[in-house]
């Protein structure tokens, strides 16, 4: 066999992700605020592109869903912005361009880096919900503290009514007041507090200086307040030096620990998709256009700066921003789309939760919804992150609605299984009930499981168990048995 030198043509396919595909993708993954400041930059720079107004009601941006299947006819060239969609793989128009041409151009450079931008500082809220995940006990109690995180004011108090939250959720208002014992342990300490005395009670607690004294201290910070210290020091039963000892670690404490966060203006959190009931017994989505703003194509303007263009640059300059302006056009047509798309497909699966509350969660997965929209997994987790749907239960980031499950069975079992916390909070609702004397077993917790319907080995129940910060039995037993004496 002779060796040296040659050249072969061979032939092979491979996935190319061209600018344009790239940057669609990344506007995917923006929330609509971020999309707003986007689309100001786009206007500054692209002097054929000017702000339409927004759609309202009658406008197409809406999606129906009917009581047992969502309409997702959403006209033609509704293809999904997929990593395996060549609907934006376009090589860019740089001619003279026809008016109404797709034109499958991309604005030049990359996009924004909002990272660096003032507005990202990190709010209370953000500083809240990246401890959040590790203090909750199970999914369901993590879902149920963002929420309450969500409600809290810039100074870090909850002025919202536990009943009342409670009942827009579906859920008991012990559960939410669990859910509210977890955020009070995040930090800073205070947040979460119904009341002034309520937060300087939590901060006293992690300082270890929460004795009966301090506690009716601050029970009447109304005395406090007017000086009545002759009055406290009677009712604290402490002497002069104790007192003074007390106030001075009063004052120590922040009675606004919010506070001590930038960008409190911006903690609040502006939905990008809204859910209304529909006439039909339904469900109406719409993007919130409030923060969107329409984009279009300055047709006078660009034929009035065509006609001035006399030579090939400038030619190429015209066409290159008209390129650009149909290309953001169609992209984030398409934006839309796909939102409006995944978001149907999660109120269908998780119709349950909108109808009665998060006791109906089901299990639901990227790859459930991905394949029922037929798009890829990726594509559906870019959807979901950092947008939120707004609905009469208040409002609700897409990733909320994806948990884990667990098989069910027997008669009233339908093949879908059931959500891993819902597993979780029957756990503990068997343990928080056993007879102190006759403590349940994991075999035990297994059979009785069996008995509702869950389909659980040994190994499942004990990891939900200790997930939740249950002992095992014979922790629990002598944890009550000292809790009976």
């Amino acid at each position: 066999m002779a060796l040296g030198p040659r050249l072969d043509l061979r032939q092979s396919q491979s996935l190319v992700m061209t600018p344009q595909l790239q940057q669609a993708i990344k506007l995917l993954a923006l929330s609509n605020l971020e999309i707003e400041t986007f689309i100001g930059d786009a206007l500054e720079s692209n002097p054929l592109l000017e702000a339409g107004e927004v759609q309202r009601e009658d406008g197409s941006e809406s999606d129906q869903i009917a009581p047992a299947e969502p309409s997702s006819d959403s006209g033609e060239g509704d293809s999904a912005l997929d990593i395996d969609s060549s609907a934006l793989d376009r090589d860019r128009d740089t001619g003279d361009g026809e008016w109404g041409s797709a034109g499958g151009g991309g604005p030049q450079g990359d996009l924004p880096d909002f990272e660096n931008q003032s507005g990202a500082e990190t709010t209370l809220a953000d500083h809240l919900l990246e401890q959040v995940g590790a203090a909750a006990g199970d999914i369901r109690e993590e879902f149920l503290a963002r929420h309450l995180i969500g409600l809290l004011d810039e100074a870090g108090y909850l002025t919202s009514g536990l009943r009342e939250t409670a009942a827009d959720l579906g859920v008991l208002p012990a559960e939410l007041e669990r859910a509210l014992a977890v955020v009070q342990t995040l930090d800073p300490t205070g947040v979460g507090a119904r009341t002034l005395s309520e937060c300087l009670a939590l901060q006293a607690q992690e300082a270890d200086r929460y004795d009966p004294c301090m506690a009716r201290l601050i029970d009447n910070l109304e005395l406090v307040a007017r000086g009545e210290f002759t009055r406290l020091k009677r009712m604290c039963q402490v002497d002069d030096e104790d007192f003074a000892e007390m106030l001075s670690e009063l004052r120590g404490y922040d009675p606004k620990p919010g506070l001590q966060f930038g960008g409190a203006a911006e903690a609040a959190i502006v939905p990008d998709i809204l859910l209304n009931p529909a006439d039909d017994g339904g469900w109406d989505i719409r993007i919130n256009q409030a923060t969107l703003p329409r984009l279009v194509v300055n047709r006078e303007y660009y034929v009035e700066m065509k006609s001035g263009c006399t030579d090939k640059a400038s030619r190429a300059w015209l066409g290159e921003k008209l390129a650009d302006a149909n290309w953001l056009i169609k992209a984030l047509d398409q934006r839309q789309k796909t939102i409006l798309k995944t978001a149907a497909e999660i109120v269908k699966k998780q119709d349950g939760f909108f109808r009665r509350g998060v006791s109906e969660l089901r299990p639901l997965t990227l790859r459930e919804v991905a394949e029922e929209i037929e798009m890829h997994e990726s594509t559906v987790s870019r959807v979901t992150s950092n947008k939120y749907l707004h609905c009469d239960r208040g409002t609700f980031e897409l990733k909320y609605f994806f948990t884990s499950g667990v098989g069910r069975m027997g008669e009233g079992a339908d093949g879908e299984g059931a959500s891993s916390e819902s597993v979780k909070a029957r756990i503990k609702a068997l343990t928080d009930e056993e007879d102190p004397k006759k403590i349940l077993s994991d075999d035990k917790l297994v059979d009785l499981l069996k008995a509702e319907g869950f389909d659980l080995a040994r190994r499942t129940v004990a990891k939900y168990r200790e997930a939740m910060g249950i002992g095992s039995s014979v922790q629990r037993r002598r944890q009550k048995k000292l809790q009976g004496l």
